[in-house]
């Protein structure tokens, strides 16, 4: 799967709440400064290539939907910065969250108790 830049993932969250729309409802779903329709009409033409949306035609009108749930994408990323950024070890990227400040107590506490809550093999 091809990562998405930051610009084409801000979209997929759009169709992925919306679970289908058409351009101008994506359009309408982007905060101010709004693109040029022309400009978002490309960035999902380009995500339909990558192959992250489809489309359904009624007449010139095109309809796109995911064709990767939220879940996939997220679940993928995930593993591929873990690879990529911590030698493929999540205790290594959860040393790195802890030593960043980046954990609160509270989920500190929450992740020690889903370890202790984990079945037995």
């Amino acid at each position: 799967m091809e990562t998405l830049n930051p610009q084409e993932e801000r979209i997929m969250h759009i169709f992925w709440r919306l679970e289908k729309a058409l351009v101008r409802n994506v359009l309408n779903e982007i905060p101010d400064p709004k693109p040029p329709y022309t400009t978002l009409a490309s960035h999902i033409k380009q995500l339909e290539n990558k192959g992250f949306l489809s489309h359904k035609s009624y007449g010139n009108t095109h309809e796109y939907y995911p064709l990767i749930s939220r879940e996939d994408y997220q679940h993928k990323s995930l593993n591929r910065l873990v690879k990529n950024y911590f030698d493929g070890s999540a205790k290594n990227m959860l040393s790195y969250l802890m030593k960043e400040n980046q954990l609160s107590e509270e989920e500190i506490q929450e992740i020690q108790n889903l370890i202790k809550n984990l079945p037995k093999p």
